[in-house]
């Protein structure tokens, strides 16, 4: 498979590892837009949010919790952001689900 982010989950492209698992792997973003910004992809290859069904809810679920779990163990207890960005006019510049985990600075609203 020529993805990227597959690529990156089996290591066949280095990169920083923050946390993995058996359904999903997280690493730094190598262009972070805050203090903390990790990346969080599933193992299994879903082109976006929209290649998801709900057979995918604990999976999706699974993410979520992973994020959750990453952002306590980077001490960011006053707030964090979780981003899915899905298409080309929501932001998404890689064709692999991923989650952006980003904290460490205030975020407003909205966004961009």
């Amino acid at each position: 498979m020529s993805c990227l982010f597959c690529k990156i989950a089996d290591g066949s492209i280095p990169s920083t590892a923050v946390y993995k698992d058996e359904l999903c792997y997280a690493f730094s973003d190598l262009h972070p837009q805050s203090p903390v910004h990790i990346l969080i992809i599933p193992r299994e290859h879903f082109a976006s949010l929209d290649d998801t069904s709900a057979e995918d809810r604990d999976l999706l679920g699974h993410l979520l919790n992973t994020a959750a779990l990453i952002a306590r163990d980077k001490s960011l207890g006053k707030g964090y952001r979780v981003v899915i960005n899905t298409g080309e006019d929501g932001g998404q510049t890689v064709d692999h689900l991923h989650l952006h985990l980003l904290g460490g600075r205030a975020h407003h609203w909205p966004p961009g």
